[in-house]
């Protein structure tokens, strides 16, 4: 018998199957329910590691434990590093803070848990963090695979290549033969095999696993390039103070890498706060609402800034927050451009695409209502 031919024998399920003393009706429910159950056992997935996790609601979580776990690099100055007092600070952590200041009305209710390359995802999934924000880039298989969802775009960036200025090299094409140090299971590995290999030139990955280790085997000339995003290659290059000069970025970009905040995927609620929160970043910029001057608008006649301010609309309502949770976020933490200016612009890097759409850019908030 063929196997299609099995299956449907297995199924197949007759009134004569039944007891002789069930009523018609009985016998119709019966067979309902058999088939049901096929439709169920059909359409029902198996759940990835990671959306099995989020089964639990992540924000009740979050609230009975008091703070927000938010996995970060910790040692990527511009997105997350400690200061001299031993703040974390960066890009990547004030969007943790952003989170907290709409949860919990208190931008400080989060702890940092540094992350690599290769241990962040695992942590997502396992529960070891509440969420990622640690320069992941987003890509169709973290999302189909892994079990994730990215809830927000912090900075959209591209891979790029460092040199020392003394080797010559003004072109990633002039790099046949070099060694060049990446980290593992990064889509910059990735990236970096694919252009080579389209290009037709050879070289040597020098693969280490920590930021730390990759940039002291590149200044010791363990290799003799650098390939990472060109925002993180920037961070580095302002770190070296008085030797910034000695290494250049070349100009080639070679990927799209759009950088972002990460939750396990099936977990809607908290979903919607992470990608509002950043929105509400966004809004505040276009609305010219700051940290500073937040207070004067409490009175504003605008529907838009009403609605913002948490005076209609019942927008936190609907997010499971307090009214004036977008307030919360922009007074504590700032709009966007704020925390740009605090964080990246001091490395040098222009907003370019990451400007507001109305300035030419890419971050566009859908409107709050």
């Amino acid at each position: 018998m063929r196997r299609s031919d099995m299956q449907k024998s297995e199924s197949r399920v007759t009134c004569s199957q039944l007891p002789v003393s069930t009523s018609l009706r009985a016998r119709v429910l019966a067979l309902a329910g058999f088939a049901l159950a096929g439709v169920i056992a059909t359409a029902v997935p198996t759940a990835s590691p990671a959306s099995a996790q989020a089964a639990a609601d992540t924000v009740a979580t979050i609230r009975a434990r008091g703070q927000l776990l938010c996995g970060i690099a910790g040692q990527v100055p511009g997105f997350s590093a400690p200061d001299s007092r031993g703040e974390m600070r960066g890009l990547d952590a004030d969007t943790c803070r952003t989170v907290a200041a709409a949860i919990f009305g208190d931008a400080n209710k989060v702890r940092f848990i540094p992350t690599t390359s290769q241990n962040r995802f695992t942590a997502l999934q396992s529960g070891e963090i509440d969420l990622l924000v640690r320069n992941t880039t987003w890509t169709l298989t973290r999302e189909a695979s892994l079990g994730f969802e990215f809830a927000s775009v912090n900075f959209y960036d591209g891979q790029g290549f460092m040199v020392k200025a003394a080797s010559g090299v003004t072109s990633a094409r002039q790099l046949a033969g070099a060694s060049i140090c990446v980290q593992p299971g990064t889509t910059t590995e990735l990236n970096m095999a694919d252009y080579f290999r389209a290009q037709n030139i050879q070289f040597t990955p020098v693969v280490i696993e920590t930021v730390e280790e990759v940039q002291k085997a590149f200044i010791s000339g363990r290799c003799d390039a650098y390939t990472t995003d060109a925002s993180s290659l920037a961070s580095f290059r302002m770190t070296q103070g008085p030797n910034a000069n000695q290494y250049l970025l070349l100009p080639e970009i070679i990927s799209k890498e759009p950088l972002g905040a990460v939750v396990r995927k099936g977990d809607w609620k908290f979903f919607d706060i992470v990608r509002w929160a950043h929105f509400a970043t966004l809004t505040a910029e276009e609305l010219g609402i700051t940290s500073q001057n937040i207070d004067s608008f409490v009175d504003s006649n605008n529907p838009d800034v009403q609605r913002f301010m948490g005076k209609t609309g019942d927008l936190g309502q609907m997010l499971g927050l307090q009214a004036d949770w977008a307030v919360n976020v922009v007074r504590q933490v700032g709009n966007f451009a704020e925390i740009w200016d605090r964080n990246i612009t001091p490395m040098g890097v222009q907003r370019g695409i990451n400007n507001l759409w109305t300035k030419g850019g890419l971050q566009y908030a859908p409107p709050m209502r």
